[in-house]
């Protein structure tokens, strides 16, 4: 069956701009991407030309300046636009948030040409980008990669292979941290890389539990060059970059977690208050309520969290130990939630004709996407007693 409306938010917003952006979401959600969301994941169907769509509106670059095509939104209100088009797909809204990632690196350490060279098709042009980080044999342990980029010239040429990369095959740019000098942290930069760049070429998607319909491909360089104008950041600088840009997507995958965790509690109210059992709506037993104001009460503080981490970041405060908090809390939230949704839809919620089933899927891979929930926790343990072996 189709997917329901995702219920609507009560938001506290800054402005009547935010409003009336939410607004837009809503309407291109319930129009353009819940209609289609089931059939298109079942397909494994990526919607680029929702994407198309979405970066004529201008929701593509929503945290970026408006000189170079952005929004000028704080992250308070680009977050809670990630959230509602998480909540009518993730694969939407985890695609926005990936978008932006790649984005940061040339939006924060780009100089002032590359930045009016590029920023304005990355963010308002119809670009699709991708993050490149993770390889086949570095996930968690990022400073450990191989992708190696030599100096020839006036250009670098690029080798190695990236993992676990979203829109890896589809995307026009890739944001690639390559290893340049020293083994380590220090010997990494970042680069702006064309998709369509010869020798860069990307293996089959990844056959994966959920989000099917978002692209997750290793992808390949061979000898892909890259004119030093396209370095992003000063030699050396790419971990540090990289991690930078982390910490801000973390907040995204956040608030990702909790739109899909507000669709599941959406889909498990609508059943509870439908099914009758022994006479009455199943929603009128006690065990089942406890079940729902539970799950009420995580989303809602994982809402708080990831707000309350994303205003430090607006007001120029640290907020590096706070978006550790909110990924972790917020993905673990989605994962318990979507879990009690499929047990209140009981034998329905383990089939494909509701979406309870995919919510829990699709939680699944945000406790492991952009740092596990694991490294979340060495994060936060790090800002409160320090580096381990000290």
């Amino acid at each position: 069956m189709p997917d329901r409306a995702p219920q609507p938010v009560d938001r506290q917003l800054p402005t009547e701009e935010a409003r009336d952006l939410i607004s837009l979401v809503r309407d291109i959600a319930q129009q353009e991407i819940v209609p289609k969301a089931a059939e298109e994941e079942d397909a494994g169907r990526f919607p680029r030309e929702l994407f198309t769509l979405l970066s004529r509106s201008g929701l593509l670059g929503l945290p970026y300046d408006s000189e170079y095509g952005g929004g000028d939104q704080p992250y308070e209100v680009y977050l809670q636009v990630l959230e509602e088009l998480a909540a009518a797909r993730l694969t939407v809204g985890l695609g926005v948030s990936v978008h932006s990632l790649a984005s940061y690196a040339l939006a924060a350490y780009g100089t002032k040409e590359q930045q009016v060279e590029h920023l304005p098709a990355m963010l308002g042009g119809g670009m699709l980008g991708a993050y490149c980080l993770s390889e086949p044999h570095s996930g968690s342990d990022a400073a450990a990669l191989r992708t190696k980029a030599v100096r020839d010239g006036d250009a670098w040429v690029i080798t190695g292979t990236k993992a676990w990369i979203t829109h890896g095959g589809i995307a026009d740019f890739y944001t690639v941290m390559a290893r340049t000098g020293e083994e380590g942290p220090r010997g990494i930069t970042a680069f702006l890389v064309p998709g369509d760049a010869p020798g860069l070429s990307a293996a089959p998607p990844e056959k994966k539990m959920g989000m099917k319909g978002s692209p997750t491909a290793q992808v390949h360089f061979d000898g892909v060059r890259v004119g030093d104008d396209r370095r992003v950041g000063e030699e050396g600088q790419g971990l540090a970059i990289a991690l930078s840009a982390l910490d801000s997507g973390r907040l995204g995958i956040a608030a990702c977690a909790i739109g899909v965790a507000q669709a599941a509690l959406g889909e498990a109210l609508a059943y509870a208050t439908e099914r009758r059992q022994f006479g009455k709506p199943i929603a009128d037993f006690q065990g089942l309520r406890f079940m729902l104001a539970d799950m009420a009460t995580q989303i809602e503080a994982g809402r708080a969290l990831y707000l309350a981490a994303a205003r430090l970041r607006d007001a120029g405060r640290p907020f590096a130990m706070q978006a550790a908090m909110a990924k972790l809390h917020c993905t673990d939230t989605a994962m318990r939630v979507t879990t009690d949704a499929v047990q209140i839809l009981g034998g329905y919620g383990y089939t494909a004709d509701f979406p309870a089933e995919r919510y829990m899927r699709e939680a699944k891979v945000l406790q492991i996407v952009e740092g596990t929930n694991q490294i979340q926790r060495m994060v936060i343990a790090r800002h409160l007693v320090g580096p381990e072996g000290r």
